[in-house]
């Protein structure tokens, strides 16, 4: 406990939003637990502020003692990046409160937004304002802007928008010495020098703290139709990808892959959802699903046109088996929701393997063949639950212990295993063994091994000049360049 440093940071925000475990009657375990339960810390305190200004302060504060900063957003991060260790000596910066929609400027096609604001809670600012912003995912009722731009997130549009980053304008980032960087601008033309915003996206809170965005906005598309369809291989899958790219041109605005299995699992655990084309027993068949949505800014007449047209293209070259094209707005998020609901049935199945792996499209077929049988003979009854963007080479490839078995065992006892198997393949590859969810600290000690040592070399340069002394998320992405930190 400090208490010279916990008295100044109740000062500054206020005694309600300074939780410590000398107050009984607090809960901190909202804070301190990682969202897939893979790691519980413990907190110095928990400090909520409420602007950027008390951002800075705190950070003066905590950088004065000398303790450690561990920034969080909305904690639904999947890698163990924004919870504290267990030394009970970190201080969770909780962005939480900061959830204003500062501006919306609708000649500029920008909306700038505190760090905290829920990403939902964001796209509902752009929708009631005839505006689409982009960025979707599984957690968006839960996770926030500033930690989707911290780790860079992806999500299910990334084929026609990109990235957080690409969708990102300009930011305000409180720095390690508790300086504000005032860099909102709503440019998109700005030459004059170097990209500072860029280095902060994707640092998962290591090089500063992100407290607002400006943020690119679109029109809403006059239609979107979703389709899904059944195709017998992965090689299938990206011919159908291939002749969406073709027909569809920017109207492509989402291409997911599922695997038999990771359907079946959630044909088993949420059976009311319907999954298309499962037939029972269908577990080990080997096809694959694929969602599919079409965008138009013209009618939607024209979108489902241009969509069955596709369709038909695929049936006669026998890329597809089956395929149904939603007729309502419920129909079609009927269809997503069974996409996002494939983690929820992992969940239930047991704890499992999670890898978010990037490999070039044309790749991915041969990947997965070789890395099935890589693993199915290494760990024999070992389950494959494998679904992603396909339509930007990001794979979801999770592994699940053999049927009937103990699945915290398995877990304990293959992880390192099944880890070191595949990000090998990745590598073989060339791929990516992370491609939207981050590196946190669970895939920090893999970065020597996998990343160019120039590229590590450079991006350590890069942390002793902005946080020199250590002091925000030490030991994610890079391991502590002071050991006795």
């Amino acid at each position: 406990m400090n208490p010279t440093l916990i008295a100044q940071l109740r000062a500054t925000v206020g005694d309600a939003h300074v939780l410590t475990h000398e107050d009984p009657t607090a809960d901190l375990s909202a804070w301190e637990n990682d969202w897939r339960k893979r790691a519980q810390g413990r907190a110095l305190a928990i400090v909520r502020p409420g602007s950027t200004a008390e951002v800075a302060a705190v950070v003066k504060a905590c950088a004065a003692a000398g303790a450690s900063i561990v920034p969080q957003g909305g904690n639904t991060g999947l890698v163990v990046g924004s919870v504290p260790d267990d030394t009970g000596t970190q201080v969770v910066l909780s962005l939480g409160r900061m959830q204003a929609v500062r501006s919306l400027d609708a000649a500029n096609l920008t909306i700038t937004v505190e760090a905290g604001c829920i990403l939902q809670n964001l796209q509902t600012a752009a929708d009631n304002a005839g505006f689409l912003f982009p960025l979707s995912l599984a957690a968006e009722g839960s996770c926030t802007i500033g930690g989707n731009l911290a780790t860079n997130a992806g999500g299910t549009q990334v084929v026609r928008y990109g990235n957080a980053r690409d969708l990102c304008l300009g930011l305000e980032v409180v720095t390690a010495q508790g300086e504000i960087w005032h860099g909102l601008s709503g440019l998109r033309k700005d030459n004059t020098g170097y990209d500072l915003r860029d280095l902060f996206i994707g640092s998962e809170g290591t090089l500063g703290i992100i407290t607002a965005a400006t943020l690119k906005l679109y029109p809403q598309p006059a239609a979107q139709l979703t389709a899904w369809a059944a195709v017998p291989s992965l090689d299938a899958a990206v011919a159908l990808l291939g002749l969406a790219h073709q027909q569809l041109g920017a109207g492509l605005t989402g291409f997911e892959v599922m695997g038999q299995f990771a359907l079946s699992l959630v044909n088993k655990h949420f059976p009311a959802l319907r999954v298309p084309f499962m037939a029972a027993g269908a577990a080990q068949a080997p096809c694959y699903g694929v969602l599919l949505e079409n965008s138009s800014s013209e009618s939607e007449a024209h979108a489902r046109s241009r969509l069955e047209r596709l369709l038909e293209t695929a049936f006669e070259q026998e890329v597809v088996g089956d395929a149904v094209v939603a007729e309502s707005l419920a129909q079609a998020q009927g269809l997503w929701h069974i996409r996002e609901s494939i983690p929820l049935a992992q969940a239930e199945e047991g704890l499992n393997i999670k890898h978010d792996i990037s490999i070039p499209v044309s790749r991915i077929p041969t990947f997965c063949t070789e890395t099935d049988a890589l693993l199915k003979r290494e760990i024999p009854g070992v389950r494959l639950v494998n679904f992603g963007h396909l339509g930007d080479g990001n794979l979801h490839y999770n592994v699940q212990a053999p049927e009937n078995g103990d699945a915290a065992t398995f877990l304990r006892q293959q992880e390192a295993q099944v880890n070191a198997l595949v990000f090998q393949q990745v590598a073989r590859f060339d791929g990516s063994i992370s491609a939207e969810h981050g590196v946190g600290s669970l895939k920090a000690d893999k970065l020597p091994e996998f990343k160019d040592p120039v590229a590590l070399a450079l991006m350590r340069s890069i942390k002793h000049a902005l946080d020199p002394a250590n002091l925000l998320n030490p030991g994610r992405v890079l391991h502590p360049l002071n050991p006795s930190r």
